[in-house]
């Protein structure tokens, strides 16, 4: 397959309602915010959603999460050794795991080796974290939890023994929320992974349906919604703009509409003139 051979950059759009779109376990896995209040989705968050839509596409992926693996493997390491062989310093290693796992060759990885040594891949593909459009607020339920109980034995000394299976605890969500984030792949990354133009056509195909599979008890089915992807292809390698112009150039407002959207599908807008971005419509 031929190399990525044109630049590209995209902006998500997405819609949070009666969820918790990413905990944070050192705050009681509420969800994430700043200081000033705004929400935030990692960029950790959101490259295991395309993770688990590659492996849901049976495409190879070496970093899976041990709630959606697809394989018998206890860890990364035994994965490479098994898959390819003893984690080395070597061009042919690194190559092999380009051709083998998607994960790698978009995204880049740091596969460690005896002695505390490691070899790392730069990936093409790069994704910043989501945040809000405006401040969240986060909404905070005391609920009853049902965890394994234990016999009440006499004269036991643990405080566990004799507890009720049913105990209380905390559940937290957002009422409503905008996010957006950003991307862009890069070819000259793209020439030393392997990541080609079908693989940023896998991603395109992706991306409007991120949270598909993805449901949870604290993100109910329905209450994430990818609500559009704006899709820039530029007409060489190097770009026509830089990301940080194109990622400006989209104007969203609070409700998640972009403002200038038809002035982008033209090719008008004045910042990236001839660029003209394709709007995908989420699931």
């Amino acid at each position: 397959m031929t190399s990525l051979n044109k630049k590209i950059d995209f902006v998500v759009v997405f819609k949070v309602k009666n969820a918790n779109p990413n905990g944070d376990p050192l705050n009681e896995n509420m969800p994430r915010t700043l200081a000033d209040g705004i929400g935030e989705v990692t960029d950790v968050c959101v490259k295991r959603k395309i993770r688990n839509r590659l492996l849901d596409m049976n495409k190879g992926v070496f970093v899976q999460s041990d709630d959606y693996k697809k394989d018998k493997y206890g860890s990364l390491q035994e994965r490479a050794d098994k898959e390819i062989g003893t984690i080395n310093k070597t061009s042919d290693f690194s190559k092999q795991a380009c051709e083998k796992w998607m994960d790698v060759r978009a995204f880049g990885q740091v596969f460690a080796y005896e002695k505390g040594s490691s070899i790392g891949i730069r990936g093409p593909l790069t994704i910043q974290s989501a945040f809000s459009k405006e401040p969240i607020t986060i909404v905070s339920d005391q609920i009853t939890k049902s965890v394994n109980g234990k016999s009440n034995k006499k004269g036991s000394d643990s405080d566990d023994e004799g507890m009720s299976s049913d105990r209380m605890g905390m559940k937290h969500w957002i009422r409503e929320a905008i996010y957006v984030f950003y991307g862009a792949m890069n070819p000259q990354l793209a020439e030393k992974t392997g990541f080609s133009n079908e693989d940023s056509n896998v991603i395109k195909d992706i991306l409007p349906k991120l949270f598909e599979n993805d449901a949870s008890s604290a993100r109910p089915e329905g209450s994430m919604e990818i609500l559009k992807v704006v899709w820039f292809e530029h007409n060489s390698s190097s770009g026509q703009y830089s990301s940080a112009k194109v990622h400006n150039s989209v104007k969203i407002d609070n409700n998640g509409n972009i403002e200038n959207e038809k002035d982008l599908e033209n090719g008008t807008v004045e910042s990236i003139k001839g660029l003209k971005a394709e709007i995908i419509q989420g699931w």
